[in-house]
Formats: C-alpha cells, structure tokens, sequence
C-alpha cells in the first residue's frame, strides 16, 4: 500500500507541480469552490424537504406552491454550477494530461529507454509503453479528478450533513433488552455510521481482487492490439507467407487471454454486485424505515420525518463513497502502478544483471574511431565473435564481414553507443553520426518527413527534396512530395525505402556513418549507384559499411572481418 500511494504522489507530483503549476491549481480550486457550491443547495434542499413535506401535510397550497419556486431556483443553481463545473474539470483533465504525458515522453524518449527496456534487454522491461504513454497518463488525470475532487467534496459535505443531523435527531431510541431498559440519544446519528461502515467492509472484502485483475486486462487488451498493428506492419510479408490462418492463432490467442481475464473480472464484478447492487437501491428508502420509530412515538411530525430520511440519506450517501466508488478506486490503483513502473523504469533504465558492462567509450572531436580490446556479449551472457583493434581515419571506407550470427549488427550498435554489454574501448567522433538500419522506418506523416528524419522538413526547401529524389532514382514519387499522412508513404517497397534511408544522407551529410545492410534489397547496379553518389556528396565522411557482399563501389576500402579469423584486409580502388 505504500509503495502504492508513493507512486500515486510522484505522478500527482509530475501533473501539478513545477512551471505554470499555478493554472492548473487555479482550476482545480475553481472546481472545488462549484462542487462547494453544490453542497450548500444539498443542504438547503434538506431544510426545503421539512417545509414542504409539512406544507403538504397541512394542506397548505399557497406554501407548497411557494416552495415548487424555491425548488426550482436551487435545482437551476445546482444545474448551473454542475454544467459549468465540468467544463472547467475537462479544461484541467487536458491541461494536466499534457504535463504527466510529457513527462512520460521526456523519460521514454531520454537516455533511449525506449530502446534499453525492450523484453530480453532489460530486467525490467515495459511492456506495452505506447499504451501508458497514450491511455494510462488519461485516464489517471481523469481518475484522479473523480477521486480527489470527491473525496475533499465529501469530507465537507459530511460535516455539513451530520451537523444536520444531530440537530434534528433530538431523540433518543428506547427500548429493553433483557429486562433492562436502554436509551440510545440520537440515534440516527450512530446508525448512519455503523450501518455505512459494515457495509464498506463487506464491499472491501468482496472486491479486494479487482485491482490484479482490472491491471492484467488493460495488459492483455494491449497486447491483442499491439498484434493487430503488427499485422498492418507487415500486411506485405503476411500476405506473400500466406499467414492469414498463423495471424489468425496468433490473433485467437491473444484474444482468448482477455476473455479468460474478462470472465474472471466480471465474475468477480457480479459477486460485488450481489452487495452493492441491492445497497445502491436501498440507500434513499432504508432511512426512513430507520426513523419510522420516532414518527410512531410523535416525536417528529410527517415533514420532520421526511427531514430526517433526508439527512440520514445524505450522510450514508457521502459515508458510502467508498461503495459507490470501488471499482475506480481498483482502476485508478492499476493505472497508477503501470504508469510509476513506466516513470522509475525509464528514469533509471536498469541492466541485465551478471553480465559485463565495461564498454569504455571515449568521444574524440575528429571524424576517425579506434577499437581496442572489444568483447561483446549477448543478453544472455554468451561471448559473441572476436572483435579485432582497429584505428580507422577519417575519411576511410570500412566493410565489416562476416558469417551471419557473429554480432555484426552488435557491433553498429555498440559503436553508436547504445549496446552496453561488453568489455574494450570504443573511440567514436562527438557528433555527426548517422547510421542507417537493414528496415528504414517510414513514418506515417509525409514523404519529406520520411527523408529529412529525424529533422524538421520544414528547414529543407521543396527544390533540395526533389534534387534528392530525383537523384537516388525516385521520379516516380515527386507526385507525393504533396501528400501526407499514411497515403504519402504507403506501398513503397524495401527497396524504395532504403533509397529514402541513403536520400537522408544526402540531406544530412553526416562524418560518420553506418550502414548496416542498409542497400541488401537493391541489385548491385542501383547499390553501386547510391554508393556513388555518397562518394561525390560525402567525399570526406567516413563509413563502415555491414553487407553480405563487398562494397566495390565504395573502394578504396578496408575489411574488418568479425569471426574465428578475425582481420583487417585493404582493397584498392
């Protein structure tokens, strides 16, 4: 429980604290102050309940009549503050999600969390973070109106009400029990207490699993629609497998995860339900029943008696929040414990542990890099191949070889700084690095965005964009340079994706770059085409380039052959 409410804090923390804190407690003192507002008319409507109830009583038209007006005038007041009460609660619920989102983005995005605590790289890998970041910031802030705007709106109304009903509960409830008579002062008082405070045990002690079970759905839905999106990924490689019916398993299984988790949470819902449901209706009715005794001893005439339900009514309902209330409460606990798992993760990302992390990266000024005693392992603890010293100049052209499987891949990684698991030293230049993947990623904004990534395309003109594709051989896609969204870059084969990859290059004209099978679904034509042109644009740039075939069009170039015969091999031009 307290790791729980710590976590809660911290994200209350991060949403209303720091820069322009004061807006969004601006607003939520002005929800406060309505749903204040909406307390005082419960309690005239309290004192209006006796005035008419006794206007009817003594069949008093002019009074009654009087009354409907009163009546109107606080429902109007309620109606009002209500309305505009939400409008101000949805201005803050926006205001206060973009502060928790953007603190999410800023840990998530930072130090490449996003990358360290993927499954199998990180003992405390995040599963679904596109899910925290999107859903879980919403609907915590929306979680946490409901909960504490209700909760302190609730204390006031409770001293309110029970003041009320101390007042008109002058009373006392007589009666003998074994021979000996017992007087119990203001009685409706204590029973409003005992009957609201058996009633939350009872719902605590039948709803206490909702919480595990409310946290694995919104995992298990995440997870069946993180598989639907893969489908539409990879539509191209599914469809040429003829996987449909390995998708559709695939797509079963998951699903059959969320309804067995799904019939095990209703279940328990229907088994709360079989309390709270008859509780939910007999809140209003039950304390008139209650006060019947003193209506039958004349202590209190028809009106004092409606007053007294009333009154009754209003403090078991405040006292039975926590009833009403239960299922959000295990929603807002699940939500806030997978989104303070997103926050310390990300903050800190942890390593696998028992594993080398040794890797001394050292940040030179020039364009050269140097390897020296390079050993890296896999997540799970096996030594990959040998990585021979190298000193390599700026300007030089490396093809780094290999059987598959050797940790070539590895090795880009490692050099680009993100792969921690190792030992040596890596000597890499500060800055103007690039490095492109075997999978360009094509995002789904427009075809400029796609070229100029992860830069702004608005700093590029149109006249160097279409320069470019006209140069890396795209002609054809001139015509969506116009477009945006998904229709811009949808359908554009591998091929068509890594000549956008070695079009960013042209753009950024980087000194280093890596290159990691990044032309293997061009001919060897279009690949020497492309190599060509870096050539003439980057003459001074040094790559290293990871390809099942030598790079020719690259030569002069050396090769650092990863493997059991690890070494170093110059080919001229």
């Amino acid at each position: 429980m307290n790791t729980l409410s710590g976590g809660i804090f911290r994200l209350i923390g991060r949403a209303a604290l720091g820069p322009r804190a004061w807006i969004g407690l601006a607003l939520y003192a002005v929800v406060l102050g309505l749903e204040f507002l909406g307390v005082w008319v419960s309690v005239q409507m309290i004192s209006w309940t006796r005035v008419f109830y006794d206007a009817l009583e003594q069949f008093d038209v002019a009074a009654a009549v009087a009354q409907l007006w009163v009546f109107a005038g606080l429902v109007g007041l309620w109606a009002g503050a209500a309305l505009f009460g939400q409008w101000v609660r949805d201005r803050l619920l926006l205001f206060w999600r973009e502060r928790l989102t953007d603190a999410a983005l800023q840990l998530w995005l930072g130090k490449a969390a996003y990358w360290h605590l993927r499954p199998g790289l990180s003992p405390a890998a995040v599963d679904n973070p596109d899910q925290r970041v999107a859903e879980d910031c919403r609907n915590f802030i929306r979680l946490l109106l409901v909960v504490s705007v209700d909760v302190i709106t609730n204390i006031v109304a409770l001293v309110s009400y029970v003041a009320i009903l101390w007042n008109i509960s002058d009373f006392a409830l007589e009666f003998e029990l074994f021979g000996a008579d017992v007087s119990i002062p203001r009685y409706m008082v204590w029973l409003a207490f005992i009957y609201v405070a058996g009633s939350t045990l009872i719902t605590h002690l039948l709803g206490k699993p909702l919480k595990g079970l409310v946290f694995r759905q919104e995992r298990r839905e995440a997870d069946f629609r993180h598989a639907l999106v893969q489908i539409r990924d990879n539509a191209t490689e599914i469809a040429q497998s003829r996987g449909e019916e390995a998708e559709r398993k695939r797509l079963d299984r998951r699903f059959l995860a969320i309804k067995d988790n799904w019939n095990r949470l209703i279940g328990r819902e229907f088994i709360l339900g079989l309390f709270t449901k008859p509780y939910y209706r007999s809140i209003l009715r039950v304390p008139l029943f209650f006060a019947l005794p003193a209506y039958f001893a004349r202590s209190v005439s028809f009106g004092g008696l409606m007053q007294l339900a009333s009154a009754f009514s209003s403090v078991a309902t405040t006292l039975s929040w926590f009833i009403f209330n239960y299922r959000d409460l295990a929603e807002i606990a699940a939500v806030a414990q997978r989104l303070d798992d997103l926050f310390v993760n990300t903050a800190d990302p942890k390593p696998l542990p028992g594993i080398p992390r040794a890797i001394r990266r050292r940040r030179s000024t020039g364009a050269g890099m140097s390897v020296d005693g390079l050993r890296l392992y896999t997540p799970d603890g096996k030594a990959l191949a040998p990585v021979p010293d190298i000193r390599v100049e700026a300007g030089e052209h490396i093809w780094i070889s290999g059987f598959s499987g050797v940790g070539k891949t590895t090795l880009l990684s490692a050099l680009s700084g993100l792969w921690p698991y190792g030992e040596g030293a890596i000597d890499m230049p500060a800055a103007g690095l690039l490095a492109l993947p075997q999978v360009p990623r094509v995002f789904n904004e427009s075809l400029a965005a796609a070229i100029c990534y992860p830069s702004d395309p608005s700093d590029v003109p149109e006249t160097r964009l279409t320069e470019i594709l006209m140069r890396v051989g795209m002609p054809h896609c001139l015509d969506r340079l116009a477009l945006d969204g998904s229709e811009a870059v949808e359908g554009l084969s591998m091929g068509e994706r890594q000549r956008l990859a070695i079009a960013r290059l042209l753009i950024h004209e980087p000194t280093f770059v890596l290159l990691d099978e990044a032309t293997s679904a061009l001919d060897i034509e279009a690949e020497a085409e492309l190599f060509a042109l870096l050539r003439e644009d980057l003459p001074n740039a040094t790559i290293l380039c990871v390809a099942h075939r030598p790079p020719e069009a690259l030569a002069p170039y050396r090769t650092w052959t990863i493997g059991h015969r690890t070494r170093i091999e110059r080919k001229s031009a």
